[in-house]
């Protein structure tokens, strides 16, 4: 499960024989978010030609799901060599769409393939890319003396705190990499107890 997630949004441009391909590569975590960046782009550029993309969420290896669309060019000369790109560099949780603007020349299915291709690897080479971390959303029972010190080590570990509710206890929703658990339960000792499972 070691793959790489894109850390914020990229552009670039490239032009090959008179041919604008802008590709932008978003984050994302399901097919809609993916398809609502690639209507985005649709409204920006009202005259382009072509709106080529692939996706990837989670594990490019062993993805949960993936897509790609040709929109109008020869199939396997657009969506494809850009799913590759991102399978090759093993970066999941992404869309790379690729806007055209044809510039009168032909390229041939090859000089397409390679376009396409080109324009995914330059956005990748743009790209801040960040290892990805299994998240896990726990809960913490402590009592009203011991919640800074349960707050303490939350954040020292690198959780982030998601609710808070107060009744006879204080119950502490928080989200943590899947690998800090048993640690968080060692630090935890005295102060508080990490719940088996979410209480609604």
């Amino acid at each position: 499960m070691s793959y790489q997630t894109l850390k914020r949004a990229v552009t670039t441009r490239l032009e090959i024989k008179k041919s604008e391909f802008i590709a932008y590569a978003y984050p994302v975590t399901s097919r809609e978010q993916a398809m609502f960046h690639v209507e985005q782009l649709r409204e920006q550029y009202p005259d382009a030609r072509h709106f080529c993309w692939a996706y990837i969420i989670g594990d490019p290896d062993n993805t949960t799901s993936a897509g790609f669309d040709d929109d109008g060019e020869p199939s396997g000369t657009a969506g494809r060599p850009i799913l590759n790109v991102l399978q090759h560099k093993s970066i999941g949780n992404v869309i790379i769409i690729v806007v055209r603007y044809f510039g009168g020349i032909k390229l041939g299915a090859g000089g397409l393939t390679r376009a396409y291709a080109g324009s995914a690897q330059a956005a990748v080479d743009e790209m801040i890319l960040n290892p990805y971390v299994p998240m896990t959303q726990i809960q913490i029972l402590a009592e009203f003396a011991t919640e800074a010190q349960c707050r303490y080590i939350i954040e020292s570990l690198g959780g982030h705190i998601d609710d808070v509710a107060y009744s006879k206890q204080v119950t502490l929703t928080a989200t943590f990499a899947e690998a800090d658990v048993e640690n968080l339960k060692e630090r935890l000792a005295m102060d508080g107890r990490v719940l088996d499972k979410l209480e609604d």
